[in-house]
């Protein structure tokens, strides 16, 4: 486990709160569903039964995963980010060079990663596409829709 998962302080806690809600509310939730079910007797054909096996394997592995990334989490300082260059962290001003249509978006790592707000991964096509480029540079990005030009226009903390 030696990636890093880069997460703001805000992603930071969220994760922490719905890690906490996944042990002690979600758990207790399937918990009783799984001994309900239980009580319905022959669980060779107990679909309840079945289902709330079910969701107590996504809540483990959902908690499972969620203590990988707190274990592995770099917290972004804001005060630290590094506006010479598109970095973790940093807010970049991009324009598509064949369209001339410019985006806004904050790098930022998978945790935190919400594109219909503009926060995108580093390890999104986008975010690592533009990963390391400076303000005038153009990034070639291979997206799900074809190879996009796009020209780094600001960077900001």
């Amino acid at each position: 486990m030696d990636e890093k998962n880069f997460m703001t302080p805000e992603g930071l806690q969220r994760t922490k709160e719905r890690l906490e809600f996944l042990k002690t509310v979600r758990r207790q939730e399937v918990a009783n569903k799984l001994a309900e079910a239980r009580s319905y007797g022959d669980l060779s054909e107990n679909n309840e039964y079945d289902m709330a096996r079910e969701d107590q394997a996504n809540v483990e592995a959902e908690i499972f995963e969620l203590e990988n990334k707190l274990k592995s989490a770099e917290i972004i300082d804001p005060k630290k980010v590094n506006t010479n260059k598109v970095s973790i962290g940093c807010t970049v001003s991009i324009v598509n060079t064949k369209t001339n249509q410019s985006f806004e978006y904050k790098i930022v790592g998978d945790t935190d990663s919400d594109p219909l707000h503009g926060l995108i991964s580093n390890a999104s096509p986008i975010g690592s596409g533009i990963m390391n480029k400076k303000v005038g540079d153009i990034a070639i990005v291979k997206t799900p829709a074809g190879i996009v030009q796009y020209k780094i226009m600001k960077i900001k903390a």
